[in-house]
C-alpha cells in the first residue's frame, strides 16, 4: 500500500536528482517550502493537480509516483541494455538509430551546440549551464523540462511544442521560434532578443522580465497567458491577444496592424509612442486601455 511516507521519499529522491533545493521546488509550485518539507517527511499529500505539476517539474513521468513504478535499479538495467545493443556490444541484433533520446535526463554543464537528428525526442530533462547554440531543435515535443542558465542562440525551435515546461535565466538571441506551440510553460528572465515569433501560439503560459528587444511578431497568437514586468516593440502584424494578463507591461514604439485585442480590462498595459490601424484602436479603445499614448496611425 502506498503510503505519505512513500510519497514523500520519491519527491525528495527525484528533486535531488535534478539538483534543486525545497525551497527552488517550492517556488516553482507557488507554494512555501514548508509544505514541500512535510510532503518529503510524509506529514501531507499533493492534491492530484499537483501531482502533475510536480512531475513536469522534477521531470519523472506521472506513474513514478504510482505503488507499481519499478525500483530505480530495474530502470538502470533496462538503459544500460539498450546502450549495449546501441554500441552493438549485446548478441543481439544492434537496432538502427535513427536519432538520440535526450529525454528524462540530468544535462548539466554541457556543451551540445550545433546538435541536430533527436528525432522528437527531448522531454522530461532537467537543464542546467548548457549550451545548445546553432542547434537544430525543429519540430519537437519539448514536456516537462526544467531549463535554467542555458543558451540556444541562434538555434532552429520552428514549429516544436514547448510544454508544461519551466525556462529561467537563458538564452534564445535570434532563435527562430516560427509555428512553435508554447502551453502551460513558464518563461522568466530570458534573453528573447531578435527570436522570430512568426506564426507561433503562446497559450496558458507565463513571460516575466524577458528581454524581447526586436522579435518578430507576425501572425502571433497570446491566448490565456500572463505578461510580467516586459518592455514590447513593434511592429505587432495580424496578432492576437485574447483573454491574457498583464502587470508593469509597456508597448513602446510599436505599430499595431490588423492586430486583434480581447479582455475586459488593459489599463495595466502603458503605451508609449504607439500607433494602430482603425480596427486595432477600436479593440484597445473596447478593452478600456489608456489611449494616450497611441494615435491613429495614418493611411
Amino acid at each position: 500500500m502506498l503510503t505519505s511516507m512513500m510519497i514523500g521519499n520519491k519527491i525528495a529522491e527525484a528533486r535531488k536528482k535534478i539538483n534543486i533545493s525545497q525551497a527552488q521546488l517550492a517556488q516553482q509550485l507557488s507554494i512555501s517550502s514548508q509544505a514541500v518539507g512535510k510532503w518529503e517527511r510524509g506529514e501531507s499529500m499533493p492534491d492530484i493537480i499537483t501531482f502533475n505539476r510536480l512531475a513536469e517539474i522534477l521531470a519523472v513521468d506521472l506513474n513514478y509516483f504510482s505503488e507499481s513504478f519499478p525500483p530505480a535499479a530495474t530502470r538502470n538495467i533496462s538503459y544500460e541494455s539498450s546502450v549495449e545493443r546501441e554500441a552493438g556490444i549485446s548478441s543481439a541484433e544492434p537496432v538502427p538509430r535513427t536519432g538520440w533520446d535526450m529525454s528524462q535526463g540530468n544535462w548539466v554543464d554541457a556543451d551540445f551546440s550545433g546538435l541536430k537528428n533527436l528525432s522528437e525526442k527531448f522531454g522530461s530533462s532537467n537543464i542546467q549551464n548548457c549550451l545548445f547554440v546553432g542547434s537544430d531543435l525543429s519540430a519537437l515535443l519539448l514536456k516537462g523540462n526544467n531549463v535554467v542558465r542555458s543558451d540556444f542562440s541562434n538555434s532552429d525551435l520552428s514549429k516544436s511544442r514547448i510544454e508544461g515546461s519551466n525556462i529561467d535565466s537563458s538564452h534564445f538571441r535570434n532563435c527562430s521560434l516560427k509555428d512553435s506551440h508554447f502551453k502551460g510553460s513558464h518563461i522568466k528572465g530570458c534573453n528573447l532578443s531578435l527570436a522570430d515569433f512568426t506564426g507561433a501560439v503562446l497559450e496558458s503560459s507565463y513571460l516575466v522580465k524577458n528581454n524581447v528587444d526586436g522579435a518578430v511578431w507576425s501572425y502571433t497568437t497570446f491566448r490565456g497567458s500572463g505578461f510580467a514586468g516586459m518592455v514590447f516593440e513593434g511592429p505587432f502584424i495580424d496578432c492576437s491577444f485574447e483573454n491574457c494578463e498583464f502587470a508593469r507591461v509597456i508597448f513602446q514604439n510599436a505599430t499595431f496592424i490588423n492586430t486583434f485585442f480581447k479582455n475586459n480590462n488593459l489599463k495595466k498595459i502603458r503605451f508609449v509612442e504607439c500607433q494602430a490601424d482603425t480596427l486595432t484602436y477600436a479593440f484597445l479603445k473596447n478593452c478600456k486601455a489608456d489611449m494616450t499614448g497611441v494615435s491613429l496611425l495614418t493611411p
